[in-house]
Parts: structure tokens; C-alpha cells; sequence
């Protein structure tokens, strides 16, 4: 009887993380959708320059993050169900995924945390491509095209120029940053700690999300087991 009652127990609340694991699953996707089609990233990862495209390594992260939204919401659904039949077969295959998403997890955190800093040093040399050729006074062929991708990064980071205050760039500040008077330019913050700052943000929040998962995934782990030896060593109905 003690078993049985142990064994109840473990049920719930083995489906009451997956519940809670299915909802997550759901958040992170969600997430995951905000972040591919926010338009903060979206207007600078779209911009192409001297027929090269902007770096696209964070949407790598957004893609993978999807997926694993979608894995979530379909383990859980298993989970929950394999928790309410004690079904072991089920609840084994439940900890099987789980065994895959956790060790997946580590190996992206790991990469993230390898590349943190690539995605906004690729944009910065990006932008720092066309900032070149913008302020160029002897007038090159793509001068034109390069003012207007940094149009786009003045106005989507509201930012002038990188950080300098060159008698060079005070030229063309009015022509580089049009959505600002004379007066505001050395006041607008540098496009490259703009560009820091965004990703720093986002990674940061994936970063917050994927440690969440680890944790439910941890606990959800030890229940399986507990509900599996539970399952088989129950006396028959």
C-alpha cells in the first residue's frame, strides 16, 4: 500500500512538471518567434552591402531555440500522458528525449557561450564596412549604398556614427545621421556599444530561458526514474 501510494504521488508530480515542461516548451517557442521577428534585429540582418549579406549567426541561435520549443512541447505532451497511463515503455521513450535535449542544451550553451561575443563583432565589421566607405570623400562607387545601410542602423539603434568625433565624420554627420540636429551629434551613443548592447540583451534572455529548462529537465529526470522503479516493483493488480 505504501508503494502504491508512493507511486501516486511520484505520478503527479512527474505530471505536473511536464505539465510544466509542455509549458515552457510553448514560452521558449514563443520566445524564440519574438526574437526571429523582432524588428530590431530583422532590420539590420536583412541589409546587404557590396553584394554581402549582414551576418546571420544569431538567427543560427533563434532557429535552434525554435526547435527545441517544438521538441519541448512534444516530449511533454509525452511525458504527461506516459505519467498518467505508468505506462514504462512511454516514460522510457520520455527519458530518452530528455537525455538528448539536456545533452543538446549543454553543447549550445557551451557553443554560446564560446561565440557570446561573435554576433555583435560580425555587425560591428559590417557596419564598420560601410562606415568606411560613407565618409569616403573620393567618392566611391558605392558611397550611396553605404549611406543607406547606415541610415538603417542610426535609425533602427537611434546611434550616430562609432564613436569617434574625426573632423571627417562631423563632414558627413548631417548626410550619416539625418534624424539628428548638429548639437546631438557628439551626444548620440557610439553604434558599436548599440550593437553590443542589443545581443548582449538577447543572448542574455535565451541564456535565462534555457537555464529554466535544465532545471524542470533535472528534476523531470530523477521523477522518471523514481516513477519507473515505482512502476515495477508495484505489486499487480
Amino acid at each position: 500500500m505504501v508503494v502504491a501510494g508512493c507511486t501516486k504521488c511520484i505520478k503527479y508530480m512527474l505530471f505536473f512538471f511536464n505539465f510544466i515542461f509542455w509549458l515552457a516548451g510553448g514560452v521558449i517557442l514563443g520566445v524564440a518567434l519574438w526574437l526571429r521577428h523582432d524588428s530590431q534585429t530583422s532590420n539590420l540582418l536583412i541589409l546587404q552591402f557590396e553584394g554581402n549579406q549582414a551576418p546571420s549567426t544569431f538567427y543560427i541561435s533563434v532557429y535552434i531555440l525554435i526547435a527545441v520549443g517544438a521538441v519541448m512541447m512534444f516530449v511533454g505532451f509525452l511525458g504527461c500522458y506516459g505519467a498518467i497511463q505508468e505506462s514504462q515503455c512511454l516514460l522510457g521513450t520520455f527519458f530518452f528525449f530528455l537525455i538528448v535535449l539536456f545533452a543538446c542544451e549543454v553543447a549550445a550553451g557551451i557553443w554560446g557561450f564560446m561565440n557570446r561575443d561573435t554576433i555583435s563583432k560580425e555587425l560591428i565589421n559590417f557596419y564598420d564596412s560601410a562606415y568606411i566607405k560613407a565618409v569616403d570623400v573620393s567618392g566611391s562607387p558605392s558611397k550611396n549604398d553605404a549611406i543607406k545601410v547606415l541610415e538603417v542602423f542610426h535609425r533602427t539603434l537611434d546611434c550616430c556614427g562609432k564613436g569617434d568625433d574625426s573632423p571627417l565624420f562631423k563632414q558627413v554627420a548631417v548626410t550619416l545621421c539625418p534624424m539628428k540636429t548638429p548639437e546631438h551629434f557628439l551626444l548620440s551613443q557610439s553604434c558599436h556599444v548599440k550593437l553590443i548592447d542589443l545581443f548582449s540583451e538577447k543572448l542574455y534572455l535565451i541564456g535565462l530561458a534555457a537555464l529554466a529548462v535544465a532545471v524542470i529537465m533535472i528534476f523531470e529526470m530523477i521523477f522518471t526514474m523514481v516513477l519507473c522503479c515505482g512502476i515495477r516493483n508495484s505489486p499487480p493488480y
